[in-house]
């Protein structure tokens, strides 16, 4: 459950909008001071902040300004206030995004939704998985219906690097240069010998192959959906 913190002084405002994010899944935190911001962040660190500009203690631009010297969090600034002056302020202070209000309550929790999304930490993928086809990553071992098979180094990266953008043709020019460290000079087939040893290691047709493709004059396919046989 994302944590956010909600800076408002209005108190009715204030409960509105608690009661509609937490409605919505998500745990919401209140202060209706700027003075108290950076005290409480610092001892209970949000997922993201909502700010209002008119606060007492401290305006939230200064808020901004001061959360944003020290920590990276998503800030969503509130406006009562439609120029495009008081947004600019707060997005060259480092607010992430801003809504005007009163603001309707399903866009503010869109936007907050959004920002969360914009800064969860992207995972490390460690294996990926088509039909019957397991490719893992940290063990280096494939299995095709259970049955492992074995890949030399330099099958494995290839293999990664082309089940990593199923279906996205890669461009032959940068799987030479990832697989070889060089580019591709027209010349060198190491990359095409590779391919070869792939599909027949993975029970593809080496005639008309259909889980690892050859689109000619672009580069290299492989096909999600076809590992279920």
């Amino acid at each position: 459950m994302a944590k956010v913190l909600l800076v408002e002084d209005d108190l009715g405002l204030q409960k509105l909008t608690r009661e509609y994010l937490e409605h919505n899944g998500l745990k919401v935190e209140e202060l209706d001071n700027g003075a108290l911001v950076m005290a409480h962040i610092e001892s209970d660190m949000p997922d993201i902040m909502i700010l209002d500009v008119m606060l007492p203690g401290k305006d939230g631009f200064s808020v901004c300004r001061e959360v944003r010297d020290k920590y990276s969090l998503p800030i969503l600034m509130l406006t009562a206030k439609g120029e495009d002056f008081d947004q600019v302020i707060g997005l060259e202070l480092g607010a992430d995004d801003y809504v005007i209000k009163p603001a309707e309550p399903r866009v503010l929790l869109a936007r907050v939704n959004a920002l969360l999304r914009r800064h969860q930490p992207q995972k490390s993928i460690e294996e990926l998985n088509f039909g019957n086809l397991n490719i893992d990553k940290t063990s280096r071992i494939v299995k095709l219906s259970n049955k492992e098979i074995f890949l030399t180094s330099h099958e494995f990266e290839l293999l990664w690097l082309l089940a990593n953008s199923a279906g996205e043709v890669l461009n032959r020019d940068h799987v030479h240069e990832k697989m070889i460290g060089r580019q591709y000079d027209g010349l060198d087939r190491t990359v095409d010998v590779r391919i070869s040893r792939l599909r027949k290691k993975l029970g593809d047709n080496s005639d008309k192959p259909y889980r690892i493709k050859t689109v000619w004059g672009q580069g290299y396919l492989f096909v999600s959906d076809a590992w279920n046989i």
